[in-house]
């Protein structure tokens, strides 16, 4: 059953924070004000002046952070960028004994694959997500994710806790916050390109973004319920289209298609979206609903 947290606890165990960009400096800010002793470094100098001002100690090698800290959080822009750092020799002698939470996106292969090299390597690990803005670190509404050793977790749960907001340990599998990552990921992005499209496709018409955007937001509102709908009919493999068959939803979709084109706005996204119930159609699935595309991506 996932832990999760949302109370803030007082801390005193030093952490290193490894990567400067925004949400790396959001994390160590947040430490910081916590009243967490915080050792930054960063691959390229000059990102840890404000910080160091605040309070943080500046480290002169990826080295000497790692060894400052009993715990070093890994914020950078993925996988290649962290084992860059971390499986540097001196770097991973030092890291000996220590845990590292790798906060850094990437796929649930690469997770499994830094956590065999850790165990391989004696540094004890933890693998995460940020699920929030940089706006939302050191508050109520920052969301973090959590996977690996549920003791390894506790033990450093007073110190992530520092970062505010809800921690939520998703299980032992290690992979498991990468793959919650990388499929909500998947909902943000298709979703912000559809919008991106969409505006494009107003504005042809002559609709500006500011006017469209209160019926988008319309949109936004009915689709928690609609996921946890669809959710319940995948799990139950039921594609019930008795509200809104796939025909009727391949119908409109051509009509975006259409008038999109007749512009000359690349309808590609919606043209894959379409050309997905129309297999489903094809299959004799008709009148099932747009999650029986689900079943159609899930084969092997």
């Amino acid at each position: 059953m996932p832990a999760n947290n949302t109370h803030q606890s007082a801390v005193t165990s030093p952490v290193t924070v490894i990567g400067l960009g925004p949400m790396g400096r959001a994390l160590a800010a947040a430490f910081l004000a916590a009243g967490v002793p915080t050792t930054v470094w960063n691959r390229t100098p000059g990102r840890d002046g404000e910080l160091v001002e605040r309070g943080a100690l500046r480290a002169r090698t990826a080295e000497e952070a790692v060894a400052a800290s009993p715990l070093t959080v890994v914020c950078v822009v993925n996988y290649d960028a962290s084992d860059a750092v971390l499986r540097d020799d001196a770097v991973t002698r030092a890291l000996k004994g220590r845990t590292v939470v790798n906060l850094s996106a990437d796929t649930p292969d690469r997770a499994r694959s830094a956590a065999e090299w850790a165990a391989a390597h004696g540094v004890r690990y933890l693998d995460g997500a940020i699920m929030t803005p940089t706006t939302t670190i050191g508050t109520p509404h920052a969301v973090f994710i959590h996977s690996g050793e549920t003791a390894l977790y506790e033990e450093h749960r007073p110190t992530l806790e520092a970062l505010g907001g809800t921690h939520t340990h998703l299980g032992e599998d290690i992979g498991r916050a990468a793959a919650y990552d990388v499929a909500l990921l998947d909902i943000f992005w298709t979703a912000m390109t559809g919008y991106m499209h969409a505006l494009a496709v107003a504005k042809a018409e002559g609709v500006q973004a500011r006017e469209l955007a209160p019926f988008a937001a319309g949109i936004g509102a009915i689709l928690p319920a609609v996921f946890e709908a669809a959710a319940a009919e995948v799990d139950n493999g039921t594609y019930s289209g008795d509200d809104n068959p796939i025909t009727s939803a391949a119908s409109t979709m051509a009509h975006v298609i259409h008038t999109s084109e007749s512009h000359g706005i690349d309808a590609g996204v919606m043209r894959a979206a379409e050309g997905l119930a129309r297999r489903v159609i094809g299959e004799g699935h008709g009148t099932d609903g747009l999650t029986r595309v689900t079943e159609l991506l899930g084969r092997r």
